[in-house]
């Protein structure tokens, strides 16, 4: 359980807190349709699922090659 949460980064732990803040809310106003919002999304970071999980909906970087290739001009009368 201790390595479980030594792979946890600060963005996951807010991720978290934050599905925590809205389970309860949702319980003491008795909004049931958030209730289960909030249970949602307090299981993504439990899992480790979504966005924020190692860069799983970020663009792919792309690598330019240094690579010049010589332009020929043809002059047209």
């Amino acid at each position: 359980m201790k390595k479980y949460f030594l792979s946890w980064n600060y963005m996951r732990v807010i991720r978290f807190a934050l599905g925590l803040f809205i389970v309860i809310q949702s319980i003491q106003t008795q909004e049931w349709l958030f209730l289960l919002m909030g249970i949602g999304l307090t299981l993504l970071p439990v899992f480790n699922v979504g966005c924020c999980s190692s860069s799983a909906c970020a663009t792919p970087v792309f690598k330019y090659k240094n690579k010049t290739e010589d332009v020929s001009y043809e002059e047209v009368k």
